[in-house]
């Protein structure tokens, strides 16, 4: 490769690394002059590289956003971070899954031999979940209106579909019933967030004066879009606390693992601690013995919360609630009975 071009592509890298070089600092590590350095840059605007100059005391330059895409460097960590992104990408549920695809195989294209062969033995195969019906899509448009709200903080209002949509009403002069579609919905977006292959858009209701969760497949933004805010302090200190205390049935994280569910229980369970543990990702689980264990745990309902005690295989003593302990013996007496065979075939 003739030097010059060789040099390029050193200046390149080392202006997407960082926001700002001062252009000595630049003429430092590639060993030139700061006249060189300036005929470089001109040549990389050339190509079409929005390189800006930096004004100030040190004087400098900058890699900005241009009307086009150029071509990009990567270091070898970030090419694998990429391809592995991008196939994990194909089942986002975010309305990008051929284009990822496709993007997949023009970076696969381009790797040096000895990062395709690390990527080929790295490959990920997103597996969705089989459902009993297929997980809504999300248009990558509303995707990009409600991520462009959150960014610039300002006020979003959008039509909110329920979950079972009946067919729109007409008004009367288009000989309807004259039933008014529900008024649009006007929230201060704060974060749009992925749990179990769906879109969330976490936000305050300005109309409820509390804080919402909305599915990003059943929103239909409006523009344009509302005034700036200021953004409000999250409960639970994160938006990952939130999110996981809210999809419990709570407002807030409350710290010990189990108290956000609504029925919360307490067993003994003839098990080691180490082995509960391995099968207990919401729980407290507390060693009495080699061979013993108090667990305590939290579920939607009290035979949900039976039923998932009951899958260790070990003797159980209930410690409490009475609750507890009566969803025992109703599913211990409709166990009984589902194992006694039918009198008549």
């Amino acid at each position: 490769m003739p030097k010059t071009s060789a040099r390029l592509l050193s200046l390149l890298s080392l202006l997407q690394a960082r926001r700002d070089w001062p252009g000595a600092l630049l003429a430092e590590r590639l060993d030139v002059s700061p006249r060189t350095v300036r005929r470089d840059v001109d040549r990389l605007r050339e190509l079409g590289y929005p390189v800006a100059a930096v004004k100030g005391p040190d004087g400098g330059y900058r890699l900005d956003a241009g009307a086009e895409l150029p071509p990009l460097l990567f270091d070898d960590e970030q090419a694998v971070a990429l391809a592995v992104a991008l196939q994990i990408a194909t089942a986002s549920g975010a309305g990008i899954e051929e284009a990822a695809a496709r993007a997949l195989n023009t970076v696969r294209q381009v790797l040096p031999a000895r990062l395709r062969h690390r990527v080929d033995t790295l490959r990920v195969t997103a597996v969705d979940r089989p459902e009993s019906r297929p997980e809504p899509q999300v248009d990558s448009g509303v995707l990009m209106a409600v991520g462009a709200a959150v960014h610039a903080r300002e006020v979003l209002r959008f039509d909110y579909r329920p979950v079972s949509a009946p067919e729109p009403v007409r008004p009367e002069s288009e000989g309807g019933r004259g039933v008014l579609p529900p008024p649009p919905r006007r929230v201060e977006p704060h974060h749009l967030v992925t749990w179990g292959r769906r879109w969330y858009l976490v936000a305050w209701d300005l109309d409820r004066g509390d804080w919402r969760t909305f599915r990003a497949d059943r929103i239909a933004p409006r523009t344009p879009t509302g005034p700036r805010f200021t953004p409000r302090e999250l409960p639970g200190g994160s938006v990952a606390a939130f999110i996981t205390a809210r999809f419990r049935g709570t407002t807030a994280a409350t710290g010990d693992g189990v108290g956000g569910w609504p029925c919360r229980g307490e067993v003994i369970l003839a098990l080691p601690a180490a082995e509960v543990l391995r099968h207990t990702r919401e729980g407290i689980v507390e060693e009495l013995g080699p061979d013993r264990c108090r667990l305590v745990l939290g579920s939607w309902s009290w035979p949900g919360l039976v039923a998932a005690i009951g899958r260790f295989d070990a003797d159980i003593e209930v410690v409490g609630p009475p609750e507890l302990r009566a969803a025992f013996a109703r599913l211990a007496a409709r166990y009984a009975a589902a194992a006694t065979p039918p009198r008549h075939p």
